[in-house]
């Protein structure tokens, strides 16, 4: 009898060792990463001078590099994403938190989003007007309330009585959106009589975006996206920054998405979700999936933007069919890529 429990007790000590041994091995096996976007649209070298290209590179550097430490640190997805977005919506370069643009009657509507691919978890704030890192609340609201997404006055209030950053309106308010919002709406009076360079100017007003996608030592993936939306928007617009599907998509089956272009066209063609399905259900790669979308679906449709994104082996997509996207990737090994052209 003795020997049985003593074989018995054996067996079990060797599953013990075994399952041991495959979660550390599994563990060293799986690759990291993370992606970031800074909005896309009309970039070209020649409307950018060295210093601010220089600029743009260096915040991206500094915020993806956050992200970076902390997955190779083995902490989580989730605030990998965040505090590399916090970084970017603590610069007044990117539509995002400080550098937010105004609506038509020179107010702040922030709106951000994040979702969990492990669990499939997500929330969402639009119409922030006080909180200073919106994709904080966002994940406040999936954490600590059985809603996904909050808006107005409403937003405000949770992100305050969670403790997070409240900051007065004047804080957002920055010389180049003040004199931007003035271009827009001078541009609209004389509509018929505007130049090729205006026009393009307004375009450019439909974007501007900033989102970070990632994948950490547990092979769990999540997404991020933060904007302040389009210059001179009107009716408490909203566009697919903060849509689960639309702008932001996370799945540990598939990859992990955060898009950034003309919001009513990526709210049309549930853009994230849609690469997700064509992964999940025909089995493209992420790569495959995104030129698919953003070329053969948002394109026809007469949008335009782009997308990065993550699969759970960390490959990675940073898929444009506009002239420029400001993003970054660092990989497994630690090489960081920062671009800003369509060219590069």
């Amino acid at each position: 009898m003795q020997f049985k429990y003593s074989i018995i007790l054996l067996c079990f000590l060797i599953l013990v060792a075994c399952d041991s041994f495959y979660k550390e091995n599994n563990t060293k096996n799986q690759p990291i990463g993370i992606v970031i976007h800074g909005g896309a649209g009309t970039i070209l070298r020649k409307n950018m001078t060295p210093e601010k290209e220089s600029n743009y590179r260096k915040v991206l550097a500094e915020a993806i590099h956050v992200g970076y430490i902390i997955l190779k640190n083995g902490g989580s997805s989730q605030e990998a994403v965040e505090k590399t977005i916090n970084i970017m919506e603590d610069s007044p370069l990117f539509n995002a938190g400080k550098g937010a643009v105004l609506t038509a009657d020179e107010k702040i509507e922030l709106d951000a989003s994040f979702m969990n691919g492990a669990t499939l978890d997500a929330g969402a704030i639009s119409g922030g007007r006080t909180i200073k890192y919106p994709i904080s609340a966002a994940i406040k609201v999936m954490v600590n309330s059985p809603h996904v997404m909050l808006s107005g006055e409403g937003a405000d209030q949770f992100a305050s009585e969670q403790g997070l950053q409240i900051v007065e309106s004047d804080y957002f308010y920055t010389e180049r959106r003040i004199n931007s919002l003035r271009r827009v709406k001078e541009a609209e009076q004389k509509e018929a009589q505007n130049s090729s360079l205006e026009e393009a100017f307004l375009k450019n007003q439909r974007y501007g975006t900033v989102g970070c996608v990632a994948l950490d030592s547990e092979g769990n993936l999540s997404a991020g996206t933060s904007t302040g939306g389009m210059t001179n928007k009107k009716w408490n617009r909203i566009g697919d920054a903060p849509i689960i599907g639309a702008g932001t998509y996370a799945n540990n089956k598939t990859c992990a998405i955060s898009a950034t272009g003309w919001g009513e066209f990526f709210i049309r063609s549930v853009v994230a979700h849609d690469i997700s399905a064509l992964m999940e259900y025909k089995g493209l790669s992420i790569r495959e999936a995104s030129r698919i979308v953003i070329h053969e679906k948002v394109a026809k449709l007469g949008g335009d933007g782009g997308i990065v994104g993550i699969d759970n082996q960390g490959n990675i997509a940073m898929e444009m069919n506009t002239p420029g996207m400001y993003r970054a990737h660092i990989d497994n090994e630690g090489n960081l890529t920062v671009k800003i052209y369509k060219d590069e």
